[in-house]
């Protein structure tokens, strides 16, 4: 099982570590609640260093980022980044991943810890075009320091203006007093703050001055399992739960980024999918009874047979009630319709809604 730079020093704060995608992470600190509303309200602090990053480069970077992802990323400038998927060629979803457009010929990709390797070499084989590929993931650290507080309580660390920055823009800057750092106005919570990427050896240096500047802000460490519970009351998907190697875009909501204005892989067969329209959809449901859903139990219809299944569920911290993701036909997927999800021998009635749960 591999390390973060930063596992000594989550240890020595007491979090509780499990394994993650083949890393030893921190999945809570003080609880899941407690760090939950800590990013809803102030600032808090997760090590994310496991997620991957490659590097693309070269006069035909952007061609073969093109020919790979399903958003449109000619439409990038520099200092925009970009949410997107990889397409497979069977009508699901490969990962679904970050572009940053660092300079004409310069992106980063930042793609999901698990799939890695599966990534790599997923878009290895379309680069017929000699772009030059690098997998950057074992160099570098990602801290996601988010909530309301987060450009306030870390604006003494840099000269960029934190409060102005746009959501989905980045810039490279000092930061902490490292220089090249790469600070990024996106997250995965909900609740605003920004990732920042720098290398192995700075991060250590990073966190310590983060903590030292968000010291009066409330600040805190977060675990992994507080970012599920923050990305499910927005409705984020989440690979491997939500969206996989089965799933299309179309089916899962993500039509936003799916763009055919280009050619990509089966982009085609997405389209004629798009024409035809799907017939399941990932909804999200909120229980009307009492019941935590969680992820593989069954959804029921009246009759109690099963029509799809949960794919991500939990009690939310910030509504005080069970709610989930899951795909339904689409004869059910419009907000009220009514659904029941079966959890162990009781079935509880469900209500489908409007993203996000969570409206701040």
């Amino acid at each position: 099982m591999k390390n973060t730079a930063l596992t000594e020093t989550h240890i020595a704060l007491g979090a509780k570590m499990v394994p993650f995608a083949g890393y030893n992470m921190p999945v809570s600190y003080e609880g899941v609640n407690i760090e939950h509303e800590t990013v809803r309200n102030g600032v808090g602090v997760f090590d994310v260093s496991h997620m991957g990053e490659f590097s693309i480069k070269g006069p035909n970077a952007l061609e073969l980022i093109q020919k790979v992802t399903s958003n449109d990323a000619s439409k990038l400038v520099d200092g925009k980044a970009q949410y997107s998927c990889l397409p497979n060629d069977k009508g699901g979803i490969v990962d679904d991943l970050i572009v940053y457009r660092k300079s004409e010929e310069e992106y980063l990709l930042v793609v999901n810890a698990s799939n890695i390797e599966k990534d790599w070499n997923w878009i290895s084989q379309f680069n017929t075009m000699g772009a030059e590929m690098s997998d950057l993931s074992e160099e570098y650290s990602l801290l996601a320091i988010q909530g309301p507080k987060a450009a306030e309580a870390m604006q003494s660390l840099t000269s960029v203006d934190l409060t102005n920055m746009k959501f989905y823009t980045f810039e490279v800057n000092e930061f902490a007093g490292v220089k090249d750092i790469i600070i990024s106005a996106t997250g995965y919570t909900g609740s605003g703050g920004f990732e920042i990427y720098c290398k192995n050896k700075d991060v250590k240096q990073v966190w310590d001055k983060v903590f030292e500047a968000g010291a009066t802000y409330g600040i805190k460490p977060i675990g992994l399992a507080a970012r599920d519970t923050l990305r499910l009351e927005m409705g984020y998907c989440l690979y491997g739960n939500d969206i996989n190697d089965t799933t299309s875009p179309l089916e899962a909501g993500l039509g936003w980024i799916t763009k055919f204005s280009k050619d990509f892989v089966n982009s085609e067969a997405l389209a004629k999918q798009k024409e035809e329209g799907v017939s399941r959809k990932l909804v999200a449901f909120e229980l009307d009874g009492k019941g935590i859903p969680r992820q593989g139990y069954d959804i029921v219809d009246a009759d109690g047979s099963a029509i799809g299944e949960v794919t991500s569920g939990t009690m939310s911290p910030s509504l005080e009630k069970g709610i989930g993701l899951g795909y339904v036909p689409k004869s059910l997927s419009a907000a009220g319709s009514k659904v029941n999800i079966q959890i162990r021998k009781k079935v509880v009635p469900a209500t489908v809604v409007k993203l996000p749960f969570y409206k701040g």
